[in-house]
């Protein structure tokens, strides 16, 4: 009787180990399937919207052109007329031809091309009022926080020669 006792117990334990393998194997597949889903997918367009610039002076607007490519352009000044009440130029420009133009509507992101296996929009120049320069450019999100785009203009082809900057999304 004692020998079909420890028979049984050992079947019952067996069984009881079975359904703990069993649970732990579906604890394991949903956790991956729940992870699948919430990866981050950044898509070409989620860049398309207005931004504060890093100082907090102007609106950029990032829209897609119909090339495809993304372009970027001021929206908004914060003080978009000077003293004397005149709106703000283009004054750093190197090309005199430029110097008149306002800044208020002006162009200062041009051709950023979407990369998708890097998740980052590159291939772009962006242009500071501020200096008159032109630098190479590439933007991307860092982590899943869409609200802060990271713009890096660099110098000679050299990525890391330059600067990154960070702007606000507005909307």
């Amino acid at each position: 009787m004692s020998k079909n006792f420890w028979y049984i117990f050992r079947i019952i334990d067996k069984q009881k180990n079975m359904k703990k393998v069993g649970l732990v194997t579906w604890m394991v597949i949903l956790a991956a399937v729940v992870s699948a889903f919430s990866v981050l997918t950044i898509e070409a367009d989620d860049v398309r919207g207005t931004y504060w610039n890093s100082e907090k002076t102007a609106h950029i607007r990032i829209y897609r052109a119909k090339d495809g490519l993304y372009y970027g352009k001021i929206d908004k000044l914060v003080e978009p007329n000077n003293a004397d009440g005149t709106p703000k130029k283009d004054a750093e420009n190197p090309d005199e031809s430029l110097k008149s133009r306002d800044r208020l509507g002006m162009l200062i992101m041009k051709g950023f091309k979407w990369n998708a296996d890097e998740t980052k929009w590159e291939d772009g120049t962006i242009y500071d009022p501020n200096n008159g320069k032109t630098y190479d450019g590439y933007m991307y999100y860092t982590g899943e926080n869409k609200d802060v785009l990271n713009l890096r203009g660099y110098v000679m082809g050299m990525t890391w020669l330059g600067r990154t900057s960070q702007w606000e999304r507005i909307e």
